[in-house]
Parts: C-alpha cells; structure tokens; sequence
C-alpha cells in the first residue's frame, strides 16, 4: 500500500493542505474528521516540540507570506496509518552551530546519519512491513549539495533535520521533520 512515499510529495502536500483550513481572520485553524473508518488532522499546530526536538536556541519561525511554514498531517485507520509534522525556521547563527546543535539532540532517537544534498526534500522510502522489525535503516541517497541533512530512526519512524545557509546574508534556514507510518500494527 505505501511502498514507497516520496517525502517531497508528502512535504508539498502537508504545506499546501493547511491552508484549506484557513480563513483570513485565523492562521492557526485545524481540520479535524473523526470517523468510524479513520481520523484525519491537517493543521497548522506544528513546532519543534511536536517533532519530538528542542528549538535552536533564538530560531524563529521562517516569514513566509506566500506559503504556510508548519503542517501537522495525520492519517490514521485500521489498515495503515501516516504522521507527517514539519516546521521551518530561520536562524542568525551559522549552519555549522545549528549542525551541531540537533546532532546532539537527535542522539536520543538512535544513530544520527549526515547526508548533504542539493535541496530540501530528498526521496524517502517508507516501508509497510506488518512489524517494525521489517524496516529499513535510512541511508544518505545523494551526498554533495549546500543542504545538510541529520537524520536517525528507520525509513518508517524517522526525524530529519535539514539545515541550508540563508539566502544573500548570515543566518541558516532549517526544517525539523518527523514522519511516522505504519501498516495493520502499531500507534501513530
């Protein structure tokens, strides 16, 4: 069912869904279904803490007028479930001190991998084994690029942290992400 889940698909669609849920007078709006088939949450309610990490210290949410920076998007029934929370932040401290920051903090889910690419969104397979035994480690795909990627768990249970220099001045950007599937089994 889910083979494979392209996570710049999922990242597109977790940023552009939220803004449904939006009206003009209100920017933290969540639509919420609960049913006897499923629940579904698509909001904007994300942070660092949701994602299961610290904010870097003085981060600030990216100003983004035109796109909606955080999505919280959950999918859950009886025969698969999805969790995908994403937050984009900007920084005034060089990516090499936030790098170094959320290595440390990620060591508390497992062994943390650094990848490099050329831009945010790498592809992420997702495995739908029955146990979470059957998935795989996350591995780096691509390795040269301005992006810096952190990422520990497996390809079904992953955080990744991708960290870029700011565009035309000091700083970094950074984007926290977690991305939780499963099949029949398991909590989300």
């Amino acid at each position: 069912m889910f083979r494979h889940l392209t996570f710049a698909l999922a990242l597109a669609l977790a940023l552009t869904l939220p803004t449904f849920a939006q009206d003009s007078d209100t920017k933290d709006k969540n639509f919420d279904v609960r049913s006897s088939v499923g629940d579904l949450h698509i909001g904007s309610d994300a942070d660092a803490r949701k994602i299961g990490l610290p904010l870097y210290p003085g981060a600030r949410l990216k100003s983004d007028d035109k796109n909606s920076n955080q999505a919280n998007l959950s999918v859950v029934t009886d025969a698969f479930g999805m969790k995908l929370v994403v937050a984009n932040y900007d920084s005034d401290d060089a990516p090499a001190k936030v790098i170094d920051f959320y290595r440390d903090k990620l060591k508390k889910y497992g062994k943390v991998i650094e990848c490099h690419s050329s831009k945010h969104g790498g592809d992420v397979e997702v495995h739908d084994g029955k146990d979470s035994k059957d998935s795989k480690e996350l591995k780096c795909d691509d390795n040269s690029g301005p992006v810096t990627e952190l990422k520990v768990g497996t390809e079904d249970n992953q955080h990744l942290v991708a960290i870029e220099p700011r565009d035309a001045s000091k700083g970094s950007t950074f984007a926290l992400v977690y991305v939780h599937t499963r099949g029949k089994r398991g909590e989300i």
